[in-house]
């Protein structure tokens, strides 16, 4: 009855959050498609999913590939174990968003059919297509230095936040230590 009670209240809390606030747009606009954007990229029903069976090197080397061959620059980014928070900028960043996601949900699929068949249902929706990915990216475009550093010190502190490590550079699927990082990343 109290877990029932207190999922009723973060739901509600949710709602009246949702009305107060003007959120982000759901979508990329085309119009300021290749601007620097902070972007979190979210595991349908923010299912734990990235820490096993050698999910983040999925995501590292598609990433890697968009540095290469779509001219992806990143400033920040960190893997969590639900999502992916980005800083970073493509000339086709909608294009980017897309690609990413799709590749990115034909490999998890592939992986996940081969090592945990039975959570793949958590990612069919009611038409029986597979969805890997919200559909919501959260894009905010970085304007300016003072909320560009709000969002890289979010991005680098989250992983201290969930008590995934102590310091923010001992998390190795991070920016926040830029002399090891697995990504190449640009300055700002």
């Amino acid at each position: 009855m109290l877990v029932q009670s207190c999922r009723l209240n973060h739901i509600f809390e949710l709602f009246v959050f949702e009305r107060i606030t003007k959120l982000p747009s759901v979508r990329i606009n085309k119009d300021m498609n290749n601007e620097i954007y902070f972007l979190t990229l979210t595991v349908k029903r923010w299912y734990y999913l990235f820490d096993r069976h050698n999910r983040w090197n999925i995501l590292l080397d598609s990433l890697k590939y968009c540095q290469k061959h779509k001219g992806l620059l990143i400033y920040n980014w960190v893997f969590m174990l639900n999502h992916i928070n980005l800083i970073a900028k493509a000339d086709d960043m909608a294009g980017f968003v897309r690609d990413f996601k799709t590749f990115t949900s034909k490999e998890l699929k592939k992986n996940i059919l081969a090592t945990e068949p039975n959570i793949l249902k958590l990612f069919v929706d009611k038409d029986g297509k597979y969805q890997f990915w919200q559909q919501t990216n959260m894009p905010e475009i970085i304007r300016g230095e003072k909320f560009y550093m709000s969002k890289a010190g979010y991005i680098e502190d989250n992983p201290v936040r969930k008590r995934y490590v102590r310091k923010a550079e001992d998390w190795v699927y991070s920016s926040a230590d830029r002399d090891g990082s697995l990504l190449d990343l640009e300055s700002i």
